[in-house]
């Protein structure tokens, strides 16, 4: 399974949070840019979506009933390792934020964060994908 490159097609985002809220505001944020978009709440229902399917982009909570998001970003990466992975968490340690970049997190987002935060990830993963240089301070 390969991950479409073509910065003209809509990035696949599956977005995994126990929290509702998060998705609820995550998501339309996603649409609003074409993008699509599918979220979850039970992290054992987006593993076996993961399976099924390839999404270009995952956002994951951290701490989770059932699998955690360290579980999640090894099931993405072993689905698809052009994946990238955006772990969120209200529990931001630096052995925490450590242990998702070993693991191939593209990025590591404290809670509470800004919309802005998020949209810049994905913003600097259509750059990264499109061959464009990071921005000063990416």
């Amino acid at each position: 399974m390969t991950v479409t490159n073509d910065a003209a097609t809509p990035l696949r985002i599956l977005i995994l949070d126990d929290e509702p809220i998060v998705c609820k505001r995550l998501k339309p944020a996603f649409q609003k840019l074409g993008h699509t978009v599918e979220t979850f709440t039970d992290s054992g229902q987006a593993l076996a979506r993961l399976r099924e399917a390839v999404f270009d982009i995952v956002v994951t909570d951290l701490k989770m009933e059932g699998a955690d998001g360290i579980q999640v970003l090894n099931g993405a990466k072993a689905s698809s390792p052009e994946t990238q992975v955006i772990v969120i968490t209200g529990f931001a340690t630096l052995e925490t934020a450590k242990e998702s970049y070993r693991k191939g997190a593209f990025d590591f987002v404290a809670k509470p964060f800004k919309l802005r935060d998020i949209l810049d990830c994905v913003k600097r993963i259509e750059d990264r994908r499109r061959g464009l240089p990071a921005e000063p301070g990416q």
